[in-house]
């Protein structure tokens, strides 16, 4: 970490970004040239001339010459999981990919090259590459092999690892799936619930403490060297939280988390409310006074699946599917009664309450079950990837945040929609309709489901443009566009805001903590891309830099 000192730090001889609380899609960007830091807090922000910063120069501040670059606050991904994260760092990703030749191809490579790692760990497949079987991929190796679909909705696994998780005697859990064969034999693939009730829970059993701890640690470097100091957890659990708690007790780390405990579907509300008592005991464990870089804030309950497995929730049936034999809307995970006993018990514990909530159909039930909540507690839904106009609209009327992830609205990877979903794609990403509603804007990078690259997602919020693929035309709904102001606005004050960080973090502001970004950049849509980190100062100090 870099040294504090009693003088503070002055930056100077760059752009530094002025806060603008609610900007909209032609909001300019405004900008000062000097900041002032001291003890960890912003004291001045403003300009080289301002007789605070020749009085903080003449007690000798240490002076950082920017050399034209832009000082932006530190960034918060507003959706995030973040021991999911640090695992995926080590595992091959298969992004790449078109066919099953070439997630054959990656998936050998990596595991000849990695020959004492107890399993294969992949990530990134796609459902339009190939079908999850495990006959696909028993050859490549003996050892267990594990594949994360790029949503981390379906986990692909092969015999030798549908064997260790005794996947033939497992009975499918509410609101997810195993899939058999017509002798109810498991073939291979585990969707939704199925995923984090089971895949998730053997793979963290099967590493030690130490390794978690790693995971964690890896993840925080990885964010800081992005641009970020911290995030909003969207997944946690029992061991993910004692992993953090343990941490948290041998070192101060470089990194802010919110978490929001996650909900087992059920059809038992009993099994439901129980489920929420244990999260508000983890609430009220460490609160944000006492442990500000480290608390529970709410519930997480996913509503609904994807749009490319045909298991979001849409009020229309699909036209097509993969695996479909017959037309289908998609089913809920969760009964609506159900869902609104969690989210009131919740709510009236003073939590807030994130509902994934991805058709149509999922977000009506999400908004509907929050409309009679606080808004004082500032629930959100995540995703809202097939909204209605309607539905946009009432996220303002009810003072709901949209989380929203622009990562995934990447048009490179849509290409299966229009054969899904048909006219419908016109609803897809309303982001405008959204901030224009009124509702509250928190954007995320839903990793590790996606690059966590923040001006990628700004890049494709603004532009609607693919940066995965920069050579492929298509362009998605530009009409629901943000602008580049407001969607930096978004990822930094905005995801602060969601889980009540903004009086302290979020913006350059005097008397906030001093998390900030130094970025070498150009402010253009067709620059964006372009943009690089240079420096990520944590609490005052820096934390990473080239």
């Amino acid at each position: 970490m870099g040294q504090s000192t009693s003088e503070g730090h002055l930056f100077v001889g760059g752009k530094v970004f002025l806060h603008t609380q609610q900007p909209g899609l032609e909001t300019e960007p405004q900008f000062g040239d000097a900041l002032y830091v001291r003890d960890g807090v912003i004291e001045h922000v403003g300009f080289k001339d301002d007789d605070a910063i020749s009085k903080c120069r003449a007690a000798g501040a240490v002076v950082h010459e920017l050399n034209g670059r832009t000082v932006l606050p530190g960034f918060v991904d507003g959706h995030i999981h973040l021991l999911r994260l640090g695992q995926s760092l080590k595992k091959v990703g298969l992004d790449h990919c078109e066919n099953l030749d070439d997630v054959r191809k990656a998936i050998k490579e990596h595991a000849l090259a990695n020959p004492d790692e107890p399993r294969v760990l992949c990530k990134g497949w796609m459902r339009y590459m190939c079908k999850p079987l495990a006959s696909l991929i028993d050859d490549l190796d003996p050892r267990p092999i594990y594949v994360d679909s790029k949503d981390l909705h379906t986990t692909w696994c092969s015999s030798p690892a549908l064997e260790e998780i005794d996947a033939d005697n497992l009975k499918d859990p509410e609101g997810g799936k195993i899939e058999r064969d017509a002798n109810g034999n498991a073939t291979g693939a585990f969707e939704e619930a199925a995923v984090f009730t089971i895949i998730w829970p053997f793979l963290a059993s099967v590493s030690s403490e130490k390794d978690r701890e790693e995971m964690v640690q890896s993840a925080i470097e990885a964010y800081n060297a992005s641009g970020y100091t911290g995030a909003i957890d969207m997944a946690m659990e029992e061991q993910a939280w004692a992993t953090l708690l343990n941490m948290k007790k041998k070192q101060s780390l470089p990194f802010r988390l919110a978490a929001y405990w996650l909900m087992r579907p059920s059809t038992s509300e009993a099994d439901c409310l129980a489920q929420v008592d244990r999260a508000i005991e983890v609430y009220k464990q460490l609160n944000a006074e006492d442990s500000p870089n480290l608390h529970v804030v709410g519930i997480k309950l996913v509503c609904d699946g994807i749009i490319d497995a045909c298991t979001a929730y849409l009020s229309e049936p699909y036209l097509k599917g993969a695996e479909a034999k017959k037309a289908s809307t998609g089913e809920p995970f969760w009964s609506g009664n159900i869902l609104k006993a969690v989210v009131h018990k919740a709510d009236a514990a003073g939590m807030q309450v994130a509902l994934h909530a991805i058709g149509d159909a999922a977000i009506t039930m999400a908004i509907d079950a929050l409309s009679t909540c606080s808004p004082k507690n500032r629930h959100r839904v995540e995703h809202l990837e097939l909204a209605s106009s309607r539905d946009a609209k009432r996220l303002g009327e009810l003072g709901i945040t949209a989380s929203v992830q622009p990562v995934h609205a990447d048009p490179w990877i849509l290409r299966a929609w229009p054969g899904l979903l048909g006219h419908r794609c016109e609803r897809a990403f309303p982001y405008r309709e959204f901030s224009d509603g009124g509702a509250p804007l928190a954007l995320g990078s839903d990793s590790p489901t996606s690059p966590w690259d923040i001006m990628a997602n700004v890049y494709v919020a603004a532009t609607r443009k693919s940066y995965r693929n920069t050579k492929y035309d298509e362009v998605v709904n530009y009409n629901f566009r943000l602008g580049i102001c407001e969607s930096v606005v978004a990822a930094s004050y905005g995801s602060a805001r969601s889980v009540f960080w903004d009086k302290r973090l979020g913006s350059l502001e005097p008397g906030k903590v001093a998390d900030l970004t130094i970025w070498d950049m150009d402010w253009k849509e067709d620059k964006l891309l372009g943009a690089t980190v240079k420096e990520t100062w944590f609490n005052g100090e820096k934390v990473w830099s080239v």
